[in-house]
């Protein structure tokens, strides 16, 4: 019962990858034309100031910001394909009507108990409209309840028969009329629990929130779970509910850090007055993030390196620096932090410490850099194309973790003698990946797993393969090595996680076709 609730908790980790991923780049646009807008950087770049061209940033901004003033949605059919096991397309169909009936509801009891507010007040009574209904502003967990609803719908009921007269609506078109009715007592429960739930976050949102210490304590709780893939669901808390703050900003209520970060990054910008809000917003999010993926990664990579064997340097170079890249460029840290967690769980350990403790300078340091992303790309848009970012801050708080980070990995590596990349025995070439053949990485991955007969299910997060076997005796964790994977590791009996990187979606996609040949 407990792996199955801890499985649970993690697929639902996952599927929440899939609308913050599309907030991410989505957002990088919104960022770059929300930059290129601002008054202060049409007086320094003489171009900004044509009419064809504002008129073309000012569309991109609207055309994006769309998706943000959505939010909700994107998390409803990402949950919803992210758990459903089945007709993945029915489940998505269904959390947007599930999504839309939750709203009505809520809108219909805030009603008839004459809790519905007039436009004045709504911001104080944490009510907006939503899809042109007054209700609850739910924001992303609306989306969540009526994904996991519809999820559940899809898998129970895509098979259900109905009598003869009624043959019509059972089978696939039975689980959205299922997630409708289930949708009506929710909506109906949900303003009575959200007011205790909102107190409950409330009461524990100080332990993050703390002006001192709260922001290490959130980073070294981001790290440590990394491991159980529950860093994800940690994030969506602080940035989508009440556990990360309720904000006034423009006489408007604002839920969670990335919802205030969204209005004071996008719509209001540095000259406004509530840009002094930023520093302690985005500490959370980019400044936080870009500490590990711009310094702290790339100390840890040159200490591998330095302390790789003499023979090994040659090959471990490239395996170092695609790993500190992948970090560096694409904000994924995992392959580099997999190389050196089962080898040497107490440096993991000492290392999400350290990503804790390093991170409190930036209380003081007035950093304002956003957005969700730290690669040297959002660093580039959100920290040197605004103002009052003071991104120099970022700069010396981060060389200061570069030092730290070096020596410490360095002394530990040659002092317990760890087996990092380049100090493994019979280092091996692998250039599958390299050279992106991708079908023979599949076969390789098939055959050390025991062959397809020994896989029960599989699934992907952002970096790595996760995978449900039959035996795990019949794998060859050193034949699933060879397939070019930065990591191998069984986080419970008869399940295994393969680290492969940016490279894992197609890797997937090729191991999906191998599944499927006879």
């Amino acid at each position: 019962m407990k792996e199955k609730m801890k499985d649970g908790i993690q697929k639902f980790g996952r599927s929440l990858l899939l609308p913050i991923g599309v907030m991410a780049p989505i957002g990088m646009v919104m960022g770059l034309t929300g930059a290129l807008t601002q008054s202060y950087m049409i007086e320094n770049v003489s171009w900004l100031g044509n009419s064809t061209v504002q008129a073309i940033l000012n569309s991109l901004q609207s055309i994006t910001g769309v998706i943000f003033d959505n939010i909700p949605l994107l998390f409803a059919m990402g949950v919803a394909y992210g758990m459903s096991k089945v007709d993945k397309g029915i489940a998505v169909f269904s959390s947007v009507l599930g999504y839309v009936t939750l709203l009505i509801v809520v809108n219909v009891y805030l009603t008839l108990t004459g809790a519905l507010v007039d436009e004045q007040s709504m911001a104080e009574a944490g009510q907006g409209i939503v899809l042109g209904i007054q209700t609850l502003k739910l924001d992303a967990a609306g989306g969540i309840i009526a994904g996991l609803v519809a999820a559940y719908c899809t898998d129970k009921f895509y098979k259900t028969e109905l009598p003869l007269a009624f043959a019509f609506f059972g089978g696939k078109k039975f689980p959205p009329m299922a997630t409708f009715f289930f949708m009506i007592p929710i909506g109906l429960i949900v303003p009575i629990i959200w007011g205790l739930f909102t107190r409950f976050l409330l009461f524990i949102s100080p332990v993050f929130l703390n002006d001192v210490f709260g922001v290490g304590a959130y980073w070294f709780a981001h790290r440590a779970l990394i491991p159980f893939g529950l860093h994800h669901v940690l994030a969506s808390i602080v940035r989508f509910t009440e556990a990360g703050g309720v904000y006034m900003i423009d006489g408007q209520q604002y839920i969670g850090i990335l919802n205030a970060t969204n209005k004071v990054l996008f719509d209001l910008g540095p000259d406004n007055p509530a840009w002094r809000m930023a520093p302690d917003l985005f500490k959370y999010l980019a400044s936080g993030q870009m500490l590990t993926t711009l310094f702290r990664v790339p100390a840890i990579g040159l200490a591998m390196y330095h302390t790789a064997f003499k023979d090994n340097k040659k090959l471990a170079k490239g395996a170092i620096l695609t790993v500190v890249l992948t970090a560096f460029l694409g904000n994924i840290t995992e392959p580099l932090e997999f190389s050196f967690l089962f080898i040497a769980p107490q440096l993991f350990i000492v290392y999400a410490v350290l990503c804790g403790v390093m991170t409190i300078p930036l209380n003081f340091l007035n950093v304002g850099i956003g957005y969700i992303r730290g690669s040297i790309f959002d660093f580039g848009i959100f920290g040197l194309m605004y103002e009052n970012t003071n991104w120099l801050n970022l700069v010396l708080l981060g060389l200061v973790n570069f030092v730290v980070f070096y020596f410490v990995f360095k002394y530990a590596i040659r002092k317990f003698n760890l087996e990092t990349l380049g100090r493994e025995k019979g280092l091996k070439s692998n250039t599958l990946l390299a050279e992106k053949k991708y079908d023979e990485v599949a076969g390789v991955v098939l055959a050390g797993l025991g062959g397809k007969e020994n896989i029960k299910n599989i699934d992907n997060c952002v970096s790595r393969l996760r995978i449900d076997l039959k035996d795990q005796d019949q794998v060859d964790v050193e034949a699933v090595k060879g397939s070019g994977a930065s990591g191998v590791f069984f986080p419970q009996k008869n399940h295994i996680h393969i680290v492969f990187g940016p490279y894992v979606e197609f890797v997937r996609n090729a191991v999906d076709d191998e599944m499927k040949k006879e």
